[in-house]
């Protein structure tokens, strides 16, 4: 029962993500919209981690699963993408790796600031 009321929570707060993107026309997309929701009643303790900790555990190791849909759409419209495919997978390949170094030297930031050392 526990799990189950934990999952409502994320789904509610999902569900006022798409309520928001209805009515705030800016090309924002409404799991942004969710996520951003999240992050202010954890921060303001409106919603407390522990009741949404276990179910949001669950979801991130389940991950792997919600892609192969994208995949399988991706593989559907092969013809599509075939033209493109060298300056997508060259897009892709540096948008990664801007990505873990961008996050790479916040997170060096942010634990030097905390005083936490280099292991």
């Amino acid at each position: 029962m526990k799990f189950l009321r934990q999952f409502m929570i994320i789904l509610f707060i999902s569900f006022l993500g798409e309520t928001l993107k209805m009515f705030i026309p800016l090309p924002i997309p409404a799991s942004v919209y969710g996520l951003v929701l999240m992050l202010i009643c954890l921060c303001s303790g409106l919603i407390k981690l522990n009741q949404v900790k276990d179910a949001a555990f669950f979801l991130i190791e389940i991950m792997p699963v919600m892609f192969i849909p994208a995949a399988v759409g991706l593989i559907d419209s092969w013809s599509t993408l075939r033209p493109i495919l060298f300056p997508v997978l060259v897009i892709i390949v540096l948008i990664t790796i801007l990505v873990m170094a961008v996050t790479g030297l916040v997170s060096q930031k942010i634990a030097k600031k905390r005083g936490i050392e280099n292991e």
